[in-house]
């Protein structure tokens, strides 16, 4: 069929690579460059975080797992494996039993007493995949065009200003602007304010969920260190705030202390597209052709972004 794919962010371009396996001829049609979308400041490390529902999640983080942990294996640009360290103020937390995410990684054992920071009981070790955007996403692009998608860019009012290229379906995937396209209005912004320092030597991923001060993770990348962040429900504001740059330093150093003093060298702020349930279904009353919706992922897109996009093709196949 001819599959016209909104949204050029991973979710767009996951299903675009997909849909291009499945054997249908696709346009992928985005506002933006790659370079301006969402999904290129995201940290990207794979763990699944404030997103639902539950079983889903847990069937699309598996199955992201495993597509990331091959593209690792692939040499895949961007995509490594990279040890974590899940930290946990109440140690009843590291269980047992385990987490639930836990059921999708590899091995993943206790944190031995020499590697928890000051103040930190217990934690888990384990490893998954971290996927440096700025690299990962001009690649699946890339892959995306040579297996013969077509590329419009286009500012769109509505999902029906697709028509004129005459599709047999559409996909929605269009990130936090999904929601105006089809007048869906549980769909709102959660704005997340990282700040990317110069790495000091780590290797070793580190996240708190439950820091007092708020989200707290440090993720080494090959020529820095991503500190977070934030999960502002509702808010619009892509300004870095100078007093939250401040707090994410001193609550990363808490959990991570080789980051104390390390060079700032710059803070930006994404708004990731939030929604109560991820929306992954067919829709046949919307416009005059099949709508496949894929929208909601909040911070989430690059854990569940291949199994969601595995589900959008299996729908677009019972069409």
């Amino acid at each position: 069929m001819r599959v016209v794919v909104v949204g050029g962010g991973v979710s767009g371009l996951s299903c675009a690579r997909l849909l291009l396996r499945a054997g249908h001829d696709v346009t992928v049609v985005s506002r933006d460059p790659v370079h301006r979308t969402t999904s290129h400041l995201a940290a990207a490390v794979w763990f699944p975080t404030a997103v639902g529902p539950p079983d889903a999640v847990a069937r699309w983080s598996a199955a992201a797992y495993d597509v990331l942990v091959d593209e690792a294996a692939a040499g895949v640009p961007g995509v490594v494996m990279r040890e974590t360290l899940v930290l946990y103020r109440d140690a009843a937390r590291a269980g047992p039993p385990l987490p639930d995410w836990a059921a999708a990684v590899g091995p993943v054992r206790p944190a031995r007493r020499d590697e928890l920071p000051p103040g930190y009981p217990a934690g888990l070790r384990f490893a998954v995949p971290l996927v440096e955007m700025p690299a990962y996403l001009p690649h699946l692009q890339e892959r995306v065009v040579r297996a013969g998608a077509n590329r419009v860019t286009r500012h769109l009012t509505g999902l029906h200003d697709v028509l004129d290229l005459e599709p047999d379906l559409v996909v929605n995937a269009a990130g936090l602007a999904a929601g105006d396209l089809v007048g869906d209005a549980t769909v709102f912004p959660v704005r997340g304010q990282i700040v990317r320092v110069r790495n000091p030597g780590l290797s070793l991923s580190v996240r708190d969920e439950e820091h007092p001060g708020g989200r707290a993770y440090v993720h080494p990348r090959s020529d820095d260190c991503i500190l977070g962040g934030t999960l502002e429900v509702g808010r619009w504001s892509t300004t870095p705030d100078p007093e939250q740059t401040a707090a994410i330093l001193a609550r990363c150093a808490d959990i991570a202390p080789a980051v104390a003093g390390a060079t700032v060298l710059d803070t930006v702020v994404g708004l990731r597209p939030g929604r109560s349930e991820v929306r992954v279904e067919l829709d046949r009353d919307l416009l005059p052709v099949p709508v496949v919706h894929n929208y909601g992922h909040g911070g989430a897109g690059i854990t569940i972004g291949w199994g969601c996009a595995g589900d959008v093709t299996s729908l677009v196949a019972q069409v």
